[in-house]
């Protein structure tokens, strides 16, 4: 669920390129033509992006590149580009049909499946005990690997519980290091933990500056689940890419809008896993760890929530 264009809204690209004021607006966020298109040199970053102990014990990168959309010989160049820039979280989903696309981008990179964190998605179609395992074994064959790092329930729908008793017998065979749910409610997650042997450790829901969800990780924060945010950009909805707020922040740092709301959701201790098909892009996402957002810009963002989804059509 990591688009980088809506109907709805606006993409940075576009922004940045079809504006009548590009170079007016390159000059305001304080990036140059070739601070913005150039990838940088990430030779001395690569494997430097911080780490999240589970409530497993296990270990993910606290940023990630999602793969919604990236289909083909895109999302397999994507994929390459994303792990030779330094990212190791790689997020897919069966439903997004790229799952072969993205166990040939790990394989031309070159980096051992042991270093990566391949998280993928159970959808509706496959809910139910048996569709679950044969859903994992589908996804598993597809990405090239004996493992998944991590699995989730893409929605609730259908036999949760036999999915869930599924996947949890995976993770106890070593199939899975994680398992954990997507677009939950607080009450769905709570009877899933009530009834289920393996708390889930990840809960990926829609996050992003226009909808912030504190309630949810307060929520999730008392119950030990990580936080993980799908489309942190809101896919540019409500003119994101061209947010004062953002822009001004972004301006005091050096920084682009989308670098400016990557570290907002680190700092608030969310996984984030943008999506992009251009390899400047990718590498610009990935730069977010030299720089602090203040406590006044937290809250400034703050105000920013407007505490509904962006995505009515996913409710």
């Amino acid at each position: 669920m990591n688009k980088e264009r809506n109907s709805n809204g606006m993409d940075r690209r576009q922004f940045l390129q079809t504006s009548a004021g590009f170079a007016a607006s390159a000059m305001f966020l304080g990036l140059g033509r070739a601070q913005l298109y150039a990838a940088p040199d990430t030779s001395a970053r690569e494997n430097s992006i911080p780490l999240v102990t589970l409530n497993n014990g296990l270990k993910m990168p606290r940023l990630g590149f999602g793969t919604m959309t990236l289909n083909g010989d895109v999302g397999e160049r994507c994929v390459a580009d994303a792990i030779s820039l330094g990212y190791r979280l790689i997020d897919t989903a069966m439903i997004y049909r790229n799952e072969a696309s993205v166990g040939a981008g790990i394989k031309q990179s070159g980096i051992k499946r042991e270093e990566l964190f391949v998280t993928s998605k159970l959808w509706k179609a496959d809910m139910g005990y048996e569709q679950a395992r044969k859903g994992f074994q589908t996804s598993i064959d597809k990405l090239g690997t004996d493992y998944l790092d991590l699995y989730l329930i893409h929605r609730p729908s259908g036999d949760v519980k036999g999915s869930w008793k599924a996947m949890e017998e995976l993770y106890h065979q070593g199939k899975i290091k994680a398992i954990g749910v997507s677009n939950f409610e607080p009450a769905q997650l709570d009877d899933l933990i009530a009834n289920g042997g393996v708390k889930p450790a990840i809960h990926q829901i829609e996050t992003h500056a226009f909808f912030q969800e504190g309630k949810s990780q307060e929520y999730l924060k008392q119950h030990g689940v990580q936080m993980e945010a799908w489309s942190p950009f809101a896919e540019g909805r409500h003119a994101l890419f061209t947010n004062d707020t953002l822009a001004t922040i972004g301006k005091k740092h050096n920084k682009s809008i989308a670098q400016v709301s990557l570290r907002w959701h680190f700092q608030r201790g969310i996984i984030a896993i943008p999506r992009s098909s251009q390899k400047a892009h990718i590498a610009e996402n990935l730069n977010i760890f030299d720089f602090s957002l203040e406590d006044s810009e937290m809250a400034s963002i703050s105000t920013l929530d407007l505490n509904t989804t962006q995505f009515p059509e996913w409710s």
